[in-house]
């Protein structure tokens, strides 16, 4: 995939990990178990991220390869098909231990992204 304008797919990522933290926040397991809502809330921007992630580039991907990209990828696919199968505590888990590199990795991304679009603008 030829790398085109990036901004769109990770200002998406970022922004639903954003709305993840905002919503679960420091929520317990237990707490997060027993709120469908939030749960809810967390699987729609967790199919987004899947979504976006699609669109990156193999090069920016190899950029990062501490992050499981055909896990993010292939996640959307399971909370679209399999959604009655999606436990609370692998979900929790992806909170904890999968957004926060993936997070990170996008936010570089994104800084650089934006600097190279302001260069090609002519906003040096």
């Amino acid at each position: 995939m030829a790398q085109g304008n990036l901004l769109p797919w990770l200002t998406d990522i970022v922004e639903a990990i954003e709305r993840i933290r905002n919503v679960a926040g420091d929520m317990t397991l237990e707490a997060f178990e027993a709120d469908w809502e939030k749960q809810w809330v967390v699987e729609r921007d967790i199919e987004i991220v899947s979504e976006a992630s699609r669109h990156l580039p193999s090069e920016t991907k190899a950029r990062y390869p501490e992050i499981p990209w055909r896990n993010v990828a292939d996640i959307g696919n399971v909370l679209r098909h399999a959604y009655r199968h999606v436990a609370p505590p692998v979900m929790w888990r992806l909170l904890q231990v999968l957004l926060p590199p993936l997070e990170r990795a996008c936010r570089v991304k994104l800084a650089a992204e934006a600097i190279r679009d302001g260069e090609n603008n002519g906003d040096s």
